[in-house]
């Protein structure tokens, strides 16, 4: 079996598209070009798709009493530990290491989806999204994102839905 090249490696569909195709769930893909100064990777997707920061989610990676745990919160706010914590069942939260959440989910950060993820993590969802009837994620792949219901992310990650964002 030949090797892919780097370039085929990047262009094929990601774990994440691979993984709703599979469950057969509604979503569509929307692609930018990514910007390697940009500040943000999420308000950077929100403004070159044209959508609002709200209904745009990034995908963020925590350790919640020493487990590595998922978090999807909207891009205008930011994650409220403590509010992850109890959201899981656990007491203490804080970010995990960048390099142990690439290597655990298998995307590079800017690029985590909570969507076909090497291993599957616990997940939260912030309650916000079901105030949308989609949002966008992260596809896997930075300038790649993937707009689906919020009901069916929740479904498709097992995830917690939970207001666990502020601003």
């Amino acid at each position: 079996m030949a090797k892919k090249s780097r370039k085929q490696q990047t262009s094929g569909p990601t774990p994440a598209i691979v993984a709703l195709e599979k469950a057969g769930t509604a979503f569509s893909v929307h692609a930018y070009e990514h910007d390697p100064a940009a500040a943000s990777y999420g308000e950077e997707a929100a403004e070159a798709l044209g959508v609002e920061p709200g209904k745009v989610f990034k995908t963020l990676v925590a350790e919640v009493d020493g487990e590595l745990t998922v978090a999807v919160v909207p891009v205008s706010g930011s994650l409220d530990l403590k509010a992850l914590a109890a959201a899981v069942g656990g007491k203490r939260a804080a970010m995990a290491d960048p390099a142990a959440a690439e290597r655990t989910t298998g995307y590079v950060r800017g690029g985590i989806s909570p969507l076909g993820q090497r291993r599957r993590l616990p997940t939260a969802l912030d309650a916000s999204a079901r105030s949308h009837p989609t949002i966008c994620v992260s596809a896997g792949r930075r300038g790649l994102e993937v707009e689906l219901a919020p009901d069916d992310l929740a479904r498709l990650t097992g995830a917690v839905v939970a207001p666990i964002a502020r601003g």
